[in-house]
């Protein structure tokens, strides 16, 4: 059996004291680097971001599908519309297809002591329309869902484009009534 000449064994062995030093640092590094980022990482309810559930077509256009986003929440009952509206009408970040016409955003949101939302839409919503009778349904839908899931105290959506009461978005489905958020499509 050969034998390892001795003067090895005192590098071998200050080297792994050195090693072993420097992996203990690394780690001690590597925990404070992560305290402070955790640390650093805004509390979401002091900050006012929530979590939002949008609503969007599924890919195989059979269905909506749920999308959760975290949105800034507003106190103002309008802008948390608008806010809403503005993502649905972004488009999905996940899976799905978007349901808005571009450029479709809230002029005005009006909600009254019953529950009854009037939700006034830019004229791109009516004249960036182009769909059939299941399009139209999921852009009604969509709309009503998100308000539904984020803002509880809508009861019916009334929908108005550009100031003025719509009998239709595309001709397949009436919007001259308010429409129940409980039953919107389901």
């Amino acid at each position: 059996m050969s034998r390892v000449p001795r003067g090895w064994f005192v590098p071998f062995v200050l080297a792994a004291i050195v090693v072993a030093a420097w992996l203990g640092w690394r780690e001690a590094r590597h925990r404070a680097d992560r305290a402070a980022i955790a640390a650093a990482e805004p509390d979401t309810v002091q900050a006012g971001v929530r979590a939002m559930t949008l609503w969007f077509a599924s890919v195989d256009g059979d269905s909506l599908v749920p999308e959760a986003r975290d949105l800034q929440d507003r106190d103002d009952l309008h802008e948390r519309i608008a806010s809403l509206v503005a993502a649905l009408d972004e488009g999905p970040t996940r899976r799905g297809l978007p349901v808005l016409p571009p450029g479709t955003a809230v002029l005005h949101a009006y909600l009254a002591d019953d529950g009854l939302l009037t939700l006034d839409l830019s004229r791109a919503f009516q004249q960036g329309f182009h769909g059939g009778t299941r399009a139209e349904a999921f852009a009604i839908d969509a709309v009503v869902r998100t308000l539904r899931d984020n803002v509880p105290e809508v009861k019916r959506v009334l929908f108005t484009c550009g100031g003025a009461p719509i009998a239709t978005l595309g001709g397949h489905l009436p919007l001259d009534r308010p429409i129940p958020v409980r039953v919107a499509g389901e």
